[in-house]
């Protein structure tokens, strides 16, 4: 049986109601609802955990951004970031994330020096942004800059100890420091 197309516009009467139509059309729109009322309870326990964050309600630019680097897009997310940020004046609490995010951005792209000021001017405006510690601790362990990893990912650990970055990131510094060592005795 052949189904009508659906049609959302004004009714046109010279359509017959037909049952079946309705009742797909029906069906289609509740799979629909359901649909957008998942994302919607997706997004809100995504944010309602401390471990993702989404910032820029009002600016989709630094939204998009933090999208992007999400979906691991980071030149993408770097250069919609700084556009939100160019365009508009976030409130210092997004500025602040925006800033960690574009330090993430960075340091995925191998830009460590870049990162670091990023995070640091992040931190100058929110001293408890775990986020910006543990960007930043990636971004020195890029570097070669342990003592100074491990300071900004213990910072990192204190402020959210159950965030599973910080414990990836510390693994990945003791990985590189705790390298083991053969040592070889001298027979005489």
């Amino acid at each position: 049986m052949r189904e009508e197309p659906i049609y959302f516009g004004p009714v046109n009467r010279a359509m017959p109601a037909h049952p079946q139509t309705r009742a797909s059309c029906r069906s289609r729109l509740a799979g629909l609802a359901w649909s957008i009322a998942g994302l919607l309870a997706a997004f809100d326990f995504a944010a309602a955990q401390g471990n993702r964050a989404i910032v820029g309600a009002g600016n989709e630019y630094l939204a998009a951004g933090a999208y992007a680097m999400l979906t691991g897009d980071f030149a993408e997310g770097v250069r919609l970031t700084e556009l939100g940020l160019k365009r508009y004046a976030p409130p210092p609490q997004d500025r602040a994330s925006a800033l960690s995010n574009l330090c993430a951005g960075y340091g995925a792209l191998g830009d460590p020096d870049t990162a670091i000021r990023f995070c640091s001017e992040s931190l100058a405006l929110n001293s408890r942004n775990w986020r910006a510690f543990n960007n930043r601790s990636y971004a020195y362990t890029l570097k070669g800059m342990y003592s100074e990893a491990m300071f900004d990912i213990d910072a990192a650990a204190t402020l959210n100890p159950s965030a599973r970055q910080v414990t990836q990131i510390k693994g990945m510094i003791n990985e590189r420091t705790l390298q083991p060592r053969v040592i070889i005795e001298d027979h005489h």
